[in-house]
């Protein structure tokens, strides 16, 4: 298990400011887990349309930050390095509570099944240990091209 910072994240995963959706990786276990962290920031771009009078992170956005944990995870694989995750489908995703500024998102997505380039990761959403989103996330490794 190992931890990663921003520009380790970076180095891993193409997203850059505003799209890189998490701020550290806690835990990572090659290939198989990753555990990311997102503080939620009243400064975030999205919070100025999306209920400015009250302010909600949009749960879009929550399944966006979980799939990039996953990429982490499932690009950790040696035999993946340099290569990019693409997002490539959600099942099952469902909202329990909302996200709003100060809160601490904890996304943890574990990778379940590996076939050839496809991915399927099952994902975790949660602020102070209760559980906000969950999704299954499927994802396609390619050379990005």
């Amino acid at each position: 298990m190992s931890k990663l910072t921003t520009k380790q994240i970076m180095e891993i995963i193409p997203h850059r400011q505003p799209f890189l959706l998490i701020d550290t990786i806690e835990e990572l276990e090659e290939g198989k887990q990753a555990v990311g962290r997102k503080c939620v920031s009243y400064n975030e771009p999205y919070f100025a349309g999306h209920f400015p009078n009250e302010p909600v992170m949009p749960g879009v956005l929550i399944i966006e930050a979980m799939a990039q944990v996953g990429a982490v995870a499932i690009l950790s694989k040696p035999e993946h390095k340099g290569k990019t995750a693409y997002f490539a489908g959600i099942n099952g995703a469902k909202f329990k509570k909302k996200v709003l500024p100060g809160d601490v998102l904890t996304l943890t997505l574990e990778i379940v099944k590996e076939k050839g380039p496809i991915g399927v990761g099952k994902g975790t959403a949660t602020v102070d240990g209760k559980t906000v989103a969950t999704a299954e996330l499927t994802f396609a490794i390619g050379n990005g091209e």
